[in-house]
C-alpha cells in the first residue's frame, strides 16, 4: 500500500499546476457565463449602427468605448440571466452543463460577475459614447434581466418581450455616434426585431421538449401541431421584407442595398413559409440556417452600400 501511494504522489501534478489548471477553470467558466456567441452578434450590431450613425467620420475612441462598454452590458446581462435560471437549466440537456449547474461557479460569483459588467459596460459607455447611448444600454440590460427572463417560465409573450433588448444593440452604437435616437436609429432596430420571430420560433420548436422539460413557457407548448408557430414565423418574415427596405427609404442605404434586402427578405419569407406548411424539425432547421444567413447578409450590405449623409 505505502509504494502505490509513493507511485501516485510521484504521478501527480505538482500544486503550482493544480492551481493554474483551476484558475484557467474558474476563467473559462466566467467567459461562458457571458454567452460569447452572442456578445458576438451585439458586437457586430453595434458596429454597423456606429459605422452608419458616423457616416465616415472618424470617431476610434468613441467606436471602442461603444464596443467595449456593449459587450460588457451584454455579458453581464447573460451572466445575471444564467444565475436566474441556474434550476431550469440544470432541467434541460442544452445547459446542464453550464457553469452553475456543474458547480463550475457559486450562484453568488455568478451574480456579482453580471452585475458587476453591466454597471462597469454603463460607465464605459457613459464616459466614452454619452449619455444616450448608456442609458440604451442600461435599458437593454434592464429589460433583458429583470423583465424577459422572469417572463420566460410564465408566459409565451416571453419571445416578443425579449426581442425589444435583443433589438437594441444596433441603437447603441447610432445613438454613440450620433447622441440622437433619429428614425434611421429605429428603422436598424425593427429590422433586428423582426428577424428574431422566426430566428426563435425555429430554435423553440427544434427545443420544445427540452424547454418543457425546463419549464420554460414558449409557443410550441401551447401549439403542439405547430399551427401557431409556424405562422407566427411566417408573418414576422413577412412583414421584415418591407422593413428590411426601410434603409433606402429613409436614406441610410443606396439602390443596391435595395435590391440585394428584397431578396434577401424573401428568401427568409420562402423558409418559413416552408415551415409554416409543414411544421417539423426538418423545415424548422432550415429557417434557422436561414437566418444565420439573413441578418449578417443585411448588416454587410447596409456598411457596402450606405448613402453620405
Amino acid at each position: 500500500m505505502k509504494s502505490a501511494s509513493l507511485g501516485e504522489s510521484a504521478l501527480a501534478a505538482p500544486a503550482d499546476v493544480v492551481a493554474l489548471d483551476e484558475v484557467g477553470g474558474k476563467t473559462s467558466a466566467y467567459i461562458s457565463l457571458t454567452k460569447p456567441r452572442i456578445v458576438l452578434m451585439v458586437l457586430i450590431t453595434v458596429g454597423v449602427g456606429f459605422l452608419l450613425g458616423a457616416r465616415g467620420s472618424a470617431h476610434p475612441a468613441t467606436l471602442a468605448a461603444a464596443l467595449i462598454g456593449s459587450a460588457m452590458v451584454a455579458g453581464g446581462a447573460s451572466a445575471l440571466n444564467m444565475y436566474l435560471e441556474r434550476d431550469r437549466d440544470a432541467l434541460m440537456r442544452r445547459t446542464k452543463r453550464r457553469a452553475l449547474p456543474t458547480g463550475r461557479l457559486t450562484p453568488m460569483e455568478a451574480a456579482g460577475f453580471g452585475v458587476a459588467l453591466g454597471l462597469g459596460g454603463t460607465l464605459v459607455l457613459l464616459l466614452g459614447a454619452g449619455s444616450t447611448a448608456a442609458g440604451v444600454a442600461l435599458a437593454t440590460f434592464l429589460l433583458y434581466v429583470f423583465v424577459y427572463t422572469p417572463m420566460k417560465p410564465l408566459t409565451t409573450l416571453n419571445t416578443a418581450v425579449g426581442a425589444v433588448p435583443g433589438a437594441l444593440p444596433p441603437v447603441i452604437g447610432w445613438t454613440a455616434a450620433t447622441g440622437t435616437l433619429s428614425v434611421e436609429a429605429w428603422t436598424l432596430f425593427l429590422i433586428v426585431f423582426l428577424w428574431q420571430f422566426p430566428h426563435f420560433l425555429a430554435i423553440a420548436w427544434i427545443h420544445r421538449d427540452d424547454y418543457a422539460r425546463g419549464g420554460m413557457k414558449m409557443l410550441p407548448e401551447v401549439d403542439p401541431d405547430g399551427s401557431m408557430t409556424g405562422r407566427q414565423a411566417a408573418l414576422h418574415a413577412l412583414a421584415l421584407v418591407p422593413a428590411g427596405l426601410l434603409p433606402t427609404v429613409v436614406g441610410l442605404a443606396g439602390p443596391w442595398y435595395f435590391v440585394a434586402a428584397l431578396g434577401l427578405g424573401l428568401f427568409y419569407l420562402a423558409a418559413a413559409v416552408r415551415f409554416w406548411a409543414d411544421v417539423n424539425d426538418a423545415t424548422a432547421r432550415r429557417l434557422l440556417r436561414t437566418s444565420i444567413l439573413y441578418l449578417p447578409a443585411v448588416l454587410l450590405l447596409l456598411v457596402l452600400n450606405p448613402l453620405p449623409a
